[in-house]
């Protein structure tokens, strides 16, 4: 992939933290050699999030998220600061913007969210063409951060040598996940082996493209050295009797799970693109053990299904008609269904039943690690599309067989229900017996 077209999701996210007029904008505007950001003597300038992709090699695809102050106290600085801190979710690394002799609270309350998600902090001491920072204020950055840079942000002539530092630092850094990122299709081909994908034409697609999780599959089975075939659902019997071999694994849209597997020879591992991303960024485990909540569901219950991407939705939706749907036809239950898209998570999942998430192919591996972990916070199951469906549809322990660890969290849970209905009856069976 073409790193100056490789999608957000796929960028190592690079959150720049600090007061206000610190100069987080102009060394941003710096690093990039453009005016991205607007920059001003006035405090509170950046309104909201900026945010600019470069190519730092050797670290590859980035995306800079330029935030505004913490300590802002502008008439919208509620507002500011409240999508400020949700940049920590989405940042892999945190670069905190500071000044010569500047260090208090607000930079402490950065350093502690940073540690709360495990993010690497890179401490920027800038506007050095003002003031000479103190040994001892370098040393005490350091004990807190780890790593320091000195920086002017304008000082234009010295871009190169700050960008080598930051690169390095980068490379120490960063999350080994996106310097050495596990294939989609990891474990699940040889080199020489055959994928077989259904992709139905998605409505929501542009005019003449597939949509991101059918690409980026398509991409890792020819990085294996494997062949990737690909058929519409209507064809897919055919290929398979035309095959000489039977594939060594079949990907198909969530939505044709319970054909695909109706259609597939027993011994043929099969599994859904959603499923796949699950595995991918490691919530796959959780989703499956969440799915079985779904059978407590009740009338009234609360359910949020949140989608990672922003679109137009189109008619039968699959988030907003096919899910909800589904969900009421298999529970018999008239449930509270709410929606989310884009990075609108909401704070209180503490009033939901279970949340039903999408693939998350178009956000980080963070951002999907982040919002599994506020619903554990909240005690609340959350599941993914690809494993909802499968599970509505009766066919889940078949589109997960691809994955042991997903497979034997399937038998557990399946054996705490029939462990919990063998003790109802068992109860129901002495208390017959005393009356």
């Amino acid at each position: 992939m073409d790193m100056q077209k490789a999608p957000k999701s796929s960028r190592l996210h690079i959150g720049i933290f600090g007061r206000t007029n610190t100069g987080k904008s102009s060394f941003l505007n710096l690093l990039s050699g453009q005016d991205v950001s607007i920059t001003s003597s006035v405090p509170g300038t950046t309104t909201d999030v900026v945010e600019k992709t470069m190519e730092l090699l050797p670290v590859g695809p980035v995306v800079f998220l330029d935030t505004a102050g913490l300590d802002d106290v502008s008439v919208l600085s509620d507002e500011r600061i409240r999508k400020t801190r949700k940049m920590f979710d989405r940042s892999d690394v945190i670069m905190l913007v500071t000044e010569p002799g500047l260090w208090s609270g607000y930079e402490d309350s950065v350093v502690k969210e940073a540690a709360a998600r495990e993010t690497p902090v890179i401490a920027v001491i800038n506007k050095t063409d003002l003031s000479r920072p103190s040994g001892e204020f370098i040393d005490e950055v350091k004990k807190k951060t780890g790593r320091v840079m000195l920086c002017s942000s304008v000082g234009a002539g010295r871009r190169d040598e700050y960008i080598n530092l930051l690169k390095r630092y980068l490379v120490e850094t960063s999350p080994g996940s996106f310097l050495n990122p596990p294939s989609l299709a990891e474990n699940l081909v040889a080199p020489g082996g055959t994928v077989l994908l259904i992709v139905p034409i998605d409505m929501e697609a542009p005019k003449g493209r597939l949509i991101l999780p059918q690409v980026q599959t398509i991409r890792d089975v020819l990085d294996k050295n494997a062949a990737a075939i690909i058929v519409k659902e209507d064809g897919y019997a055919g290929m398979l009797n035309e095959m000489k071999k039977p594939p060594d694994l079949v990907v198909c849209d969530s939505q044709v799970a319970k054909r695909m597997v109706k259609e597939t020879p027993p011994g043929v591992k099969c599994t859904t693109f959603s499923i796949l991303f699950a595995q991918n960024r490691g919530v796959l485990v959780d989703s499956v053990e969440a799915a079985v909540c779904i059978d407590d569901l009740k009338s009234g219950d609360k359910v949020l299904i949140a989608e990672a991407c922003s679109h137009h939705p189109v008619e039968d939706d699959i988030g907003r008609m096919k899910i909800p749907r589904w969900l009421e036809e298999y529970t018999g239950a008239k449930l509270n269904i709410d929606t989310c898209s884009g990075r609108d998570y909401p704070e209180n999942l503490g009033e939901y039943k279970i949340v039903i998430h999408c693939g998350g192919c178009m956000i980080t591996p963070r951002e999907v690690f982040m919002r599994t972990q506020k619903a554990r916070e909240h005690d609340v199951p959350i599941t993914n599309y690809g494993v909802c469906i499968s599970f509505l549809h009766g066919v889940l322990e078949r589109t997960i067989e691809p994955f042991p660890d997903a497979l034997n969290a399937w038998g557990r849970k399946n054996q705490d229900v029939r462990n919990k209905i063998q003790d109802t009856i068992t109860k129901q069976e002495t208390i017959t017996k005393f009356k």
